[in-house]
């Protein structure tokens, strides 16, 4: 238990800052932080250390909040997933049908490893099970997630999509 309690003294204001940045919701951010560490609590002995403890952490919270979005809406859709996997901040998440249906026609143009990895990362998976489901590094699985995430940005922004 000293194990969870120095994690959640070191980290707890991080964690928090990142769900906050998600959800500018403070109350909201304060219960996902507790549903996060207990998780946390559960998973410790599980943890591969591929990554840092703060990633490792995020990584949670963020799972914490789309289980929360989906308990509000029964169904986020792939679309709704795919414009927060595009959008650095929650308040740019709003994107309209045209922008969903441009990013899917140029993922389109995409390797089919890429695709694959881009879908898995949309739809919450981490860098680890990424990898291991793609047959990649899981560095390899981050430098392309980030490569196609700052294309597709790219693309969007030029076109004036985002």
């Amino acid at each position: 238990m000293d194990t969870i309690e120095k994690l959640y003294r070191q980290y707890k204001r991080d964690v928090y800052g990142y769900l906050l940045g998600l959800t500018h919701d403070p109350t909201l951010s304060e219960d996902l932080l507790s549903e996060t560490f207990l998780t946390a609590i559960r998973a410790l002995p599980t943890f591969k250390q591929n990554s840092t403890v703060k990633t490792w952490l995020c990584g949670i919270a963020r799972n914490m909040w789309l289980q929360h979005l989906r308990k509000l809406k029964p169904q986020v859709e792939y679309n709704d997933l795919i414009g927060l996997y595009i959008t650095q901040s929650i308040e740019k998440n709003f994107i309209n049908k045209q922008t969903v249906e441009r990013i899917y026609t140029l993922l389109e143009t995409k390797d089919e490893r890429t695709r694959k990895i881009v879908g898995m990362r949309v739809e919450g998976l981490s860098y680890s099970e990424i990898a291991e489901r793609a047959g990649v590094a899981e560095s390899s699985a981050r430098v392309i997630d980030y490569r196609a995430k700052k294309w597709l940005r790219a693309v969007l922004e030029k076109e004036g999509l985002l």
